[in-house]
């Protein structure tokens, strides 16, 4: 029978601590059951597929919290505002879970819940997009820049790639500031 408190969710909330604290590499199942308080084996009465499932399981949790800050970001906002809320609350959220997000995948494999996780993701910068008449293929373009210069920036950022000694919040608000301007001024579909 289930130890009574533990289920995947659980099982997700003691890895994602794991993580926080050790980074992505130190997941194991002895790890995450010895935070739990459980035997290994009995982590795969929440997790039957074990780790790699585990790791799935990650994923999804990541996605969806790096969604849901990105969706209350923007509630009630658009264009410029709506985007540099968006921008910062990705950036934020990388710099707040920084071996977290390491977890984050950038390409979801064939997993139903990975993938509409994904979707929601992308889907909140669609909808911004929106704001600034991107549409069709354009908005994919654009969406695609916006994700690799908040990925860049918060995978750089995190790595600790950034040695010289210049405020780096000037930095990242500049990066903000040329992500926002370079929408306002997207060139017409050819």
């Amino acid at each position: 029978m289930p130890r009574a408190g533990l289920s995947p969710a659980a099982v997700v909330d003691h890895a994602l601590e794991l993580i926080d604290g050790q980074g992505p590499e130190g997941l194991t199942l002895a790890a995450v059951a010895a935070r739990a308080g459980v035997a290994t084996p009995s982590l795969y009465k929440h997790v039957t597929g074990g780790l790699t499932e585990l790791r799935r399981l990650i994923a999804v949790r990541v996605t969806e919290e790096l969604a849901e800050r990105l969706a209350e970001s923007v509630l009630g906002r658009s264009r410029d505002e709506a985007m540099t809320a968006l921008l910062n609350a990705y950036l934020d959220y990388a710099e707040r879970y920084p071996r977290r997000y390491a977890a984050l995948p950038q390409a979801p494999d064939p997993d139903q819940d990975l993938t509409r996780a994904a979707a929601r993701l992308v889907g909140v910068i669609v909808a911004v997009l929106d704001g600034y008449g991107l549409t069709g293929s354009e908005a994919v373009h654009a969406a695609r820049a916006v994700r690799s210069t908040a990925h860049g920036f918060a995978s750089l950022s995190a790595g600790g790639a950034f040695q010289l000694g210049v405020d780096l919040t000037v930095t990242r608000e500049r990066l903000v500031r040329v992500m926002v301007e370079g929408l306002r001024a997207w060139p017409d579909p050819e």
